[in-house]
């Protein structure tokens, strides 16, 4: 038997750096090295982009995204590489950032 993907996720237009699957909601979140994040359903299916803070944006200030989890209540973390985490909802929505000065693997 040969094994096939069940579906191909398109959007990023650079390297992917973390991803996680929510299987309890249906979906895969993915980064990219030059950002941003994007939601896709199981099925292949774009759903949302996810935009850091605007204050921090720029391409000298590019966030790039290094870790990703999501909780089967709705929400993602990101960790971005300059130490800056945020809280999306899966409907795309900031809910929340922190920023920090630790390394974090």
């Amino acid at each position: 038997d040969f094994a096939s993907p069940r579906a191909i996720l398109t959007g990023h237009d650079y390297e992917i750096t973390c991803a996680t699957i929510c299987a309890e909601l249906g979906l895969v979140i993915s980064g990219s090295k030059e950002g941003p994040c994007l939601i896709h359903s199981m099925n292949g299916d774009l759903l949302r982009t996810l935009e850091g803070p605007e204050t921090l944006e720029g391409p000298e200030n590019r966030l790039r995204p290094k870790l990703i989890q999501a909780s089967r209540e709705g929400h993602c973390v990101i960790y971005y590489e300059n130490g800056l985490f945020c809280v999306f909802s899966v409907n795309g929505r900031l809910q929340a950032t922190m920023e920090t000065d630790d390394k974090i693997k």
